[in-house]
C-alpha cells in the first residue's frame, strides 16, 4: 500500500502471529489453486478438438500423464472446491486478525491514557479521546482489513500472472505492464482519499465534542428552550460527516469506473493483438480471456483496497500519535517502593508549577506545611491555584521547581503513585458509575464487607441509604441521577473514606449543595478531625469554619495564612 509504516506500527499481539503466518500461507494457496485451475482450461479446451489430450502437456511445471477429458474436469472441480474452502478459512482468519488488532490497539490506547501523567492527561480534549477510542480505532481496523483484502487480490493476481505466462508470455507481460500503468494513473485519487480521511477524522471529533457537550447540558438546554437549536447543531455535524463520506464514495467510484473502462479497453486490445498479430490459437486464447476477465475485477479490488487504506490512514496516524503522546508522559513504575507513610507533615518548599500555554505559573514559589492531623482550607478567587496546590498534595502532579516531601521523604515521581494509595479525593461534580450504591462503594474497596460499608456511610452522614427500599443495592442511574446532589456527594465522601486515607481532599465539594447537605457533610468532617489530614477548597460556609488554618492564594502566589479557632 501507499505507506505501510503505520500498519507496521500497529500492535499485533504475539498470540496472533501464527494466524498472520497462516493467513499468508492461505493467500498463496488460494492464488495457486486459482492459477492452476485456469491453466487446466487449456488442455480441457484442446481435448474438445482432439477428443483426447496426449503428448508433452506441462502441468504445474511437471510432466503430466496422458489425461482424458473426464479426469481433467474432475481435477478442475476439485481445485474450485479446494479454493472455496481455502478462501473461507482465509476470510475467517483475516477477521480474527482484524479484531485482534483493533482490540490490541484500543487496549493499548486506553492503558496509555490511564497511566498517563495527570498534567498531560488533564490537558487533553477528552471528547476527542472518546472519538478516537470508538470511531478512529474502528476505522484503523477497517484499514487493516483493507490491507488483507488488497494482499489477497495482489497474490491472486500474481498467481494468474504466472498462469498467463505459461500460456502466452508476451500477452501476459503486456497485461501486467498495462495493469501497473492503470494503478499508477489512479495515484491522485488515492491522495484525495487520504485528504478526505483527514477531514472525516476532524468531522468525527467535532461531532463527538458537540454531542458530549449537549448531553452534559440537557438541563440547561431545556431550561433555555434551546432544544431546536441544539438539534440543528448536532445534525449539522452529522451532515458534514455525510458530505465527507459521499465525497469519498464518489472519488472511489470514479476510480473504479476509470479502472474498469480502461481495463476493458486494454483487454480488448490484448485479445485483438493475440489473435491478429501473435496468431495464438483458440485453445490458449479462451483461457487467457478467462484469466484477464478474472484479473480485471481483482485489479479493481487492489485499487479499492489501496484507496480505502489511504482513507483510513489518518485515523491510524491519530491513534498512534495519541498513544505516543500518552506513553511519553507515562507515570514511572513503583515496583518495590512502599507507599509513603504520613505521620508528621507534608512540606512544600518553594514549589512552582507551570502549565503549557499559560503566561504565568499556576503556582509560584509556594512554601507550606500541612500537619498529619490538620484541617487546612484553601481559599482565593478562581484561577488562584487552589486546585493545582491540592493536586500537588494529592500526588497527582509534580512541581517544576522546588520540593514536596512527606515526613522528610521526597515525593518524587516514582513515589507519587504509591502516595495516591493513601489519598482520597472528593470533587465538586460527583462521579458515580451506573449500577448500585454497593457497586459504587466497592469501587474504592473491593473487599469491604457489609460492616465496613455501613461504617463508611455512617462516617459520611450518608445513612439515608438504609431508608431506601433496596438499601445498598439501590440502582443509582446513569451518573447517579436517581439521587439528589447532596446524596451523591455524601456517597462520594463515604467511598473516599473506604480507602482509609491519610489525606482527604475536598475540591469545592459543597459549592453546589444547599445548606442542609453542606451541614451534613460538615458534621461528617467534624467526626473525622484528628484521624487524617484534610484539605478543603472552599470560599465560605460551614466547611471553612472547620479549618485549623486558612491558606489564601491569588494568581498562583500564597498571599496569607490565618489561624482559625475550632
Amino acid at each position: 500500500m501507499s505507506d505501510p509504516a503505520p500498519l507496521r506500527r500497529l500492535p499485533v499481539p504475539r498470540a496472533l502471529h501464527p494466524l498472520a503466518t497462516l493467513l499468508a500461507a492461505l493467500l498463496f494457496a488460494s492464488a495457486l489453486t486459482e492459477g492452476v485451475g485456469l491453466v487446466l482450461l487449456v488442455p480441457i479446451l484442446a481435448s474438445l478438438d482432439s477428443g483426447a489430450l496426449a503428448g508433452n502437456l506441462q502441468l504445474l511445471g511437471k510432466s503430466a500423464k496422458v489425461l482424458d477429458l473426464g479426469t481433467l474436469l474432475v481435477l478442475f472441480i476439485g481445485l474450485v472446491l479446494l479454493r472455496g474452502a481455502i478462501n473461507l478459512a482465509r476470510n475467517i482468519i483475516a477477521l480474527r486478525l482484524e479484531t485482534g488488532i483493533v482490540d490490541a490497539l484500543r487496549r493499548r490506547a486506553w492503558n496509555a491514557l490511564l497511566h498517563c501523567d495527570w498534567r498531560e492527561l488533564s490537558a487533553m480534549r477528552q471528547s476527542k479521546n472518546v472519538s478516537l477510542l470508538i470511531g478512529n480505532i474502528d476505522r484503523a481496523g477497517f484499514g487493516a482489513n483493507q490491507v488483507f483484502i488488497g494482499m489477497a487480490a495482489l497474490v491472486t493476481l500474481g498467481g494468474l500472472g504466472i498462469a498467463a505466462l505459461t500460456i502466452a508470455p508476451a500477452v501476459a507481460l503486456a497485461a501486467l505492464l498495462s495493469g501497473g500503468l492503470v494503478l499508477l494513473a489512479c495515484r491522485g485519487m488515492r491522495r484525495r482519499s487520504a485528504d478526505l480521511g483527514e477531514r472525516l477524522s476532524q468531522a468525527y471529533d467535532a461531532t463527538y465534542a458537540s454531542l458530549s457537550g449537549s448531553l452534559g447540558a440537557l438541563r440547561a438546554i431545556k431550561g433555555l428552550q434551546r432544544e431546536d437549536r441544539s438539534a440543528a447543531e448536532a445534525f449539522a455535524g452529522f451532515a458534514d460527516l455525510h458530505r465527507v463520506r459521499e465525497a469519498f464514495v464518489r472519488s472511489s467510484g470514479l476510480a473504479q469506473l476509470a479502472l474498469q473502462g480502461g481495463g476493458a479497453a486494454l483487454l480488448a486490445l490484448l485479445v485483438w493483438m493475440a489473435i491478429v498479430q501473435w496468431q495464438i490459437g483458440v485453445a490458449a486464447i479462451l483461457p487467457l480471456v478467462a484469466l484477464f476477465a478474472r484479473a480485471l475485477p481483482l485489479l479493481g479490488t487492489v485499487q479499492d483496497a489501496w484507496q480505502n487504506w489511504a482513507h483510513s490512514r489518518p485515523a491510524i496516524d491519530a491513534t498512534l500519535a495519541l498513544i505516543a503522546r500518552a506513553e511519553a508522559a507515562r507515570e514511572p513504575a513503583v515496583a518495590g517502593l512502599a507507599p509513603p507513610v504520613l505521620e508528621r507533615a507534608i512540606t512544600l518548599d518553594q514549589v512552582t508549577v507551570r502549565f503549557a500555554g499559560q503566561d504565568r505559573p499556576a503556582l509560584a514559589g509556594v512554601s507550606l506545611t500541612l500537619g498529619a492531623r490538620e484541617v487546612l482550607a484553601l481559599t482565593g478567587p478562581s484561577g488562584a491555584g487552589k486546585s493545582t496546590l491540592a493536586d500537588l498534595l494529592a500526588g497527582l502532579i509534580s512541581p517544576d521547581e522546588g520540593h514536596i516531601a512527606i515526613d522528610g521523604q521526597e515525593l518524587d515521581p516514582p513515589r507519587r503513585r504509591g502516595w495516591r494509595q493513601r489519598v482520597a479525593y472528593v470533587e465538586q461534580d460527583p462521579v458515580l458509575l451506573a449500577g448500585s450504591i454497593r457497586g459504587n462503594l466497592l469501587w474504592a474497596a473491593p473487599d469491604a464487607d457489609e460492616a465496613r460499608l455501613n461504617a463508611a456511610l455512617e462516617a459520611a452522614s450518608a445513612t439515608f441509604v438504609h431508608s431506601l427500599p433496596q438499601g445498598l443495592d439501590t440502582p443509582v442511574g446513569d451518573g447517579g441521577r436517581r439521587l439528589s446532589g447532596g446524596e451523591r456527594q455524601r456517597l462520594m465522601l463515604a467511598r473516599a473514606l473506604l480507602r482509609e486515607p491519610a489525606l482527604l481532599v475536598l475540591d469545592e465539594a459543597t459549592s453546589a449543595l444547599d445548606s442542609g447537605n453542606e451541614t451534613a457533610i460538615a458534621e461528617a468532617l467534624k467526626r473525622l478531625r484528628g484521624r487524617m489530614a484534610i484539605v478543603i477548597i472552599c470560599h465560605r460556609g460551614a466547611l471553612l469554619a472547620l479549618a485549623d488554618r486558612e491558606v489564601r492564594l491569588d494568581q498562583g502566589q500564597l498571599t496569607g495564612i490565618d489561624a482559625r479557632g475550632r
